[in-house]
C-alpha cells in the first residue's frame, strides 16, 4: 500500500453521506486530502460499484472510486467523475452490503445529476439571500432618514431573515436530494439482486449514535434528514424486496474480511491489530492482519514465513505476493523482492501497481543490467495507472542510471504533477524539452505540462 497525492482540483461539495450541515463547493487539490493506493482494496470497491453503476445506468469507467486515508465513516462524490471513499467505512463495515449500500446512495447523486443541480440551487439561495439584504438595507436607509431606529432596526431583521431563509431553501432542497439518493440505492440493490440489509445496518448504526442530539435538533436546519427518519422511512421500503434476507457470497464476505484487516494494520498501532485479531484468532484475516504488521515492523523474514503460509492456503492470490514482495523490498531486500511481484504481475496483468512494484525492485535491486527492463515495465505500469508518484520516480531514477537526463527531468516533472505540484512540474518540464527532440512524443508531453493550467472552479 502507498500514499499518493493527484493532481486534479476538485469541488468538495454536498452530496456527502452522514454529514449534519451543508457542506459549500470549496477549492481543493486531490493532495489536500491523504488519499491511500492499494490494488486489492480499490479491486474490491470496483467489484462492489460495477452493479449499481449498470443498475443506474452509468458507464463502468466513467466514476473513479478514490481511497481517503481518514477513519470516520464517510463518502462523498464532487463530480459524476470521482467517488471518494474514507477507509473508515470499510474498516466499520462488517459485511460487504455495509459498504454497498455507501456506494449505491452516492451512485444515486451522479445519476440523478443531484451536484448540477445542487449548485443552481446554491445559486437561487444565494439569490435570495441578496435579496432579503436589499430589502433590509433599503429599509434601514427610510428608517434613517426618517429618525426611527425601529424602522431601522426592522430593516436589519429583515435582512437576516432573508439570509435565514435562503440557507432553509437551501437545506430543505439537500435533504429532498438525500431522500431520492437513498430511493435510488434500493432501487439498484433490487435490480442486482441484492440485500439492502447492509444499507440498513450503516443507517441504524448513526441513527444510534445520534439519538440523543437528533431529539433537540431541528429537522430543517439540517441538510441530510435525521437518521432515525431515514432509516424508517426505508426500513419498510427495503424489507419488501425478495432479496432483504439473501446473504453476500461467501467469497465476497472472504475478500471483504482481508481488505478490512489490511487496512487496520496499515493504518493503526501493532497493538490495536492485536486485540482486534488476536493471537487465538487463526483466521485468514488474522494471519494477513498480522504479517502487514510484520512488514510494517521492516521484519522481512517474519512477514515472508506468514505469508508463504497464506500463498499455501490460496497459490492464486496476487495480493498475497505483493505483500511478500513489498515486505522483502522495504526490508532491504530488492533483488528477493523481484520475483514475488513478478509472480502477482503475472496472476493479474492488467494492476499497473504490481508492475510499478515490480520496476521499483528492479530499479532498488542496483543492477545495472535490469535498467532496461525495468524501465519497459514502468511504463507499462503507469500506462494503466497514472497516478502513482513512486512509479514515476522510479523511472526518473531508472533513466538517469542510464543517462538519459533529459526522460528523467520528464519523468520527474510528470511525477510533480501527479502530486499536485504544478510549480515543480513545469520547471522540471521546461528542463527536459531543451534538450528533447521537438514533436517527440516525449517533447509533447513535457508542453502539455508547460501548457496545463488549472481549470476555473464554478461558482
Amino acid at each position: 500500500m502507498s500514499r499518493a497525492g493527484r493532481s486534479a482540483t476538485a469541488l468538495l461539495a454536498a452530496a456527502a453521506i452522514f454529514l449534519g450541515s451543508v457542506a459549500t463547493p470549496v477549492q481543493a487539490q486531490r493532495g489536500n486530502l491523504p488519499l491511500v493506493r492499494d490494488a486489492e482494496t480499490e479491486a474490491l470497491l470496483r467489484d462492489y460499484a460495477q452493479p449499481i453503476y449498470k443498475a443506474a445506468g452509468i458507464p463502468s469507467s466513467q466514476v473513479e472510486i478514490i481511497l481517503v486515508n481518514n477513519k470516520g465513516f464517510n463518502a462523498f462524490v464532487p463530480d459524476a467523475r470521482r467517488m471518494f471513499i474514507n477507509i473508515g467505512v470499510i474498516l466499520d463495515a462488517e459485511t460487504p452490503g455495509e459498504v454497498i449500500g455507501v456506494i449505491a446512495h452516492e451512485t444515486g447523486h451522479i445519476a440523478g445529476n443531484h451536484l448540477a443541480r445542487l449548485r443552481q440551487a446554491a445559486s437561487n439561495a444565494q439569490i435570495i439571500g441578496v435579496i432579503g439584504a436589499l430589502l433590509g438595507a433599503g429599509a434601514l436607509a427610510v428608517g434613517a432618514s426618517a429618525g426611527s431606529a425601529d424602522i431601522a432596526g426592522g430593516g436589519a431583521g429583515l435582512a437576516t431573515a432573508g439570509a435565514g431563509f435562503a440557507k432553509r431553501s437551501l437545506l430543505s432542497y439537500q435533504r429532498g436530494e438525500e431522500a431520492t439518493a437513498d430511493r435510488a440505492a434500493l432501487t439498484y440493490l433490487e435490480r442486482t439482486g441484492q440485500s439492502a440489509k447492509g444499507m440498513l445496518t450503516t443507517f441504524s448504526r448513526f441513527a444510534d449514535q445520534n439519538l440523543f442530539s437528533s431529539k433537540y435538533a431541528d429537522p430543517y436546519a439540517v441538510s441530510h434528514p435525521l437518521p432515525r427518519e431515514r432509516l424508517n422511512a426505508l426500513e419498510e421500503l427495503a424489507k419488501k424486496s425478495p432479496y432483504y434476507d439473501k446473504p453476500a457470497p461467501a467469497s465476497l464476505q472472504a475478500r471483504h474480511d482481508l481488505v478490512r484487516a489490511k487496512l487496520l494494520a496499515f493504518t493503526s498501532h501493532p497493538r490495536t491489530v492485536e486485540r482486534a485479531y488476536p493471537r487465538s484468532d487463526k483466521s485468514m484475516a488474522a494471519q494477513y492482519a498480522r504479517a502487514v504488521v510484520a512488514t510494517q515492523n521492516r521484519d522481512g523474514k517474519a512477514a515472508a514465513k506468514i505469508i508463504d503460509s497464506l500463498i499455501r492456503q490460496q497459490p492464486n492470490n496476487p495480493y498475497f505476493y505483493e505483500l511478500k514482495g513489498q515486505a522483502l523490498l522495504e526490508s532491504g531486500n530488492p533483488r528477493a523482492a523481484i520475483e514475488p511481484f513478478r509472480k502477482a504481475a503475472s496472476l493479474n496483468p492488467r494492476e499497473g501497481q504490481f508492475l510499478i512494484w515490480l520496476g521499483f525492485a528492479m530499479v532498488a535491486s542496483d543492477n545495472p543490467a535490469l535498467l532496461p527492463e525495468a524501465e519497459r515495465i514502468l511504463k507499462a505500469g503507469l500506462q494503466m495507472d497514472g497516478n502513482s508518484p513512486v512509479g514515476y520516480q522510479q523511472l526518473a531514477i531508472a533513466h538517469s542510471r542510464q543517462g538519459e537526463n533529459a526522460e528523467a527531468n520528464l519523468a520527474t516533472a510528470q511525477g510533480l504533477m501527479s502530486r499536485g505540484d504544478l510549480a515543480g512540474a513545469k520547471q522540471y518540464a521546461s528542463r527536459a524539452q531543451k534538450n528533447l527532440k521537438r514533436g517527440s512524443r516525449e517533447w509533447l508531453q513535457a508542453d502539455d505540462i508547460l501548457s496545463y493550467k488549472p481549470p476555473k472552479l464554478r461558482r
